[in-house]
């Protein structure tokens, strides 16, 4: 991985092609707070089709995934209204909800009617890295290269895909935020129900999971009502896939070479897939998480956190305390975000970075205005804006963006943990190959996690699936 990040830093001065570089919604919490601001607010893929086909309609077209927060499209709004005081550009913003803008993309780029621009959470994941492999996503890099000091390693290498029809890497999407994957618990419960304080939570891997089970047997003593340990999703959501990711990281199950190339039938690899996924789904068979986990959608995990129905849970936002934070005795004293252990071999855990961005379609008769809007979106202290407007959510991709003291405040465990965990990172698969963003459109994690679950399908079984699944999915893009 690491040097895949060298090969880009390379890229950025001296235009290194692929071959060269193989030598990088919660329940909404405010309700319906999109009425009135935005100019287009749907969720009907025929509504938004008929909406933007309009022949008459010269607006720059943006479509952008529905916020956790309202402060999060409020701060858009605001940066847009900024920019349209120095261009004479109309624009149409769609504000869509996260559970329907990937299948709303999907159709509209079918149809031939795709917006300008694009924006979905997901959208890194899954969309993304194979409309750029397809060449239908203009290239950027007239935006992102100016800006190349100011972004962080994390955020060049998530950006930077392969084109089939040039056969090289370039950049293809502009950075906006960034996360990883984050253990948040309750302090309060952990402290005067099941008698352990932070400091008891144990650093190797045995020993901090072990901690949370025990937790779980004080915490039914102690509470009229059932609190489960682990708030670990089971099912098809999407956070499934991003917590899986992450067990994949701590068994050292590389499933991708940087070089892009499938690693998954090696026997090493499938031993370690094994070890991941019985680790995982032994939380559920253990009694450790709710039953209804194996039918959450993305609100799921952080529902159960906030109505303490878990002691725990794992996210790859900062989502759930962020929508604590206008409450700070909750924010700062009850809830709390820990480091994760270390990886069962004992060395120091590396994290899956998610890179959040916005993409221009190539069949956009107005990229240039689009190119205008992101490179003014880019500029840092609107970026500093945006992030924050998302309450946190997400981090910046800029280092000296982090200067900013929303981000200094050193009793903000969320925060502080959250950046630590930046130190040590690899990129998404989805980087080194786009077949990988099937794995995720298909969540074939998630698939085999919840046959585990509910159906008591055999760990080797469930690994021969995958594995098989995965394979199908790659010899497809050949």
């Amino acid at each position: 991985m690491q040097g895949y990040a060298i090969a880009i830093r390379k890229h950025l001065v001296s235009g290194y092609s692929e071959d060269n570089m193989k030598r990088r919604r919660f329940t909404q919490l405010t309700g319906n707070f999109l009425a009135g601001v935005t100019i287009a607010s749907c969720s009907k893929t025929s509504e938004i089709l008929t909406q933007t086909a309009d022949p008459q309609d010269k607006s720059l077209r943006i479509w952008w995934e529905e916020g956790f927060y309202p402060e999060e499209i409020d701060a858009l709004k605001q940066i847009i209204a900024k920019w349209k005081e120095t261009v004479d550009i109309d624009v149409a913003l769609t504000v869509i909800p996260q559970k329907d803008i990937i299948q709303d993309i999907e159709n509209a780029v079918e149809a031939g009617t795709p917006p300008d621009i694009f924006y979905s959470g997901s959208g890194d994941l899954t969309v993304i890295p194979r409309l750029a492999w397809n060449n239908q996503l203009a290239d950027v890099s007239d935006i992102t290269l100016p800006l190349q000091d100011k972004y962080s390693l994390n955020a060049l290498v998530g950006v930077n895909y392969r084109n089939r029809e040039t056969n090289e890497r370039s950049y293809y999407a502009v950075p906006l935020m960034q996360s990883a994957i984050h253990i948040h618990y309750w302090e309060d419960l952990l402290i005067n129900r099941a008698g352990e304080r932070r400091a008891s939570i144990p650093s190797d891997w045995q020993g901090f999971w072990k901690l949370w089970a025990s937790a779980q047997a004080k915490l039914d003593k102690n509470s009229e009502s059932k609190i489960y340990s682990l708030g670990m999703p089971m099912s098809l959501s999407l956070d499934t896939y991003n917590n899986f990711e992450q067990f994949l990281e701590s068994y050292d199950a590389q499933i991708i070479y940087p070089s892009g190339q499938l690693n998954i039938s090696r026997p090493q690899t499938r031993a370690a897939l094994a070890k991941a996924l019985e680790a995982y789904t032994s939380f559920f068979r253990n009694g450790q998480v709710p039953p209804e986990a194996v039918d959450w959608d993305n609100t799921g995990n952080n529902v159960s956190l906030l109505s303490k129905t878990s002691l725990m849970t794992v996210n790859h936002t900062l989502s759930a305390p962020g929508s604590q934070r206008n409450d700070p005795e909750t924010y700062f004293r009850k809830l709390s975000t820990i480091k994760w252990p270390d990886k069962p071999n004992g060395q120091s855990m590396r994290f899956v970075v998610e890179l959040k961005q916005a993409v221009i379609f190539e069949a956009s008769e107005k990229k240039e205005d689009a190119k205008k809007f992101l490179a003014y979106l880019a500029q840092p202290q609107n970026l500093a804006t945006y992030t924050k407007g998302a309450q946190g959510r997400y981090l910046p991709v800029m280092p000296t963006l982090f200067e900013d003291p929303f981000w200094q405040d050193a009793k903000d465990t969320h925060i502080s943990v959250a950046v630590e965990q930046l130190q040590n990172t690899r990129p998404a698969y989805q980087v080194f190959n786009p077949a990988y963003g099937e794995v995720a459109a298909q969540n074939v994690w998630g698939e085999v996690i919840r046959k585990i679950a509910v159906d008591n399908l055999s760990i080797e079984q469930a690994t021969e699936q995958a594995t098989a699944k995965i394979e199908q999915i790659f010899s497809a893009w050949q």
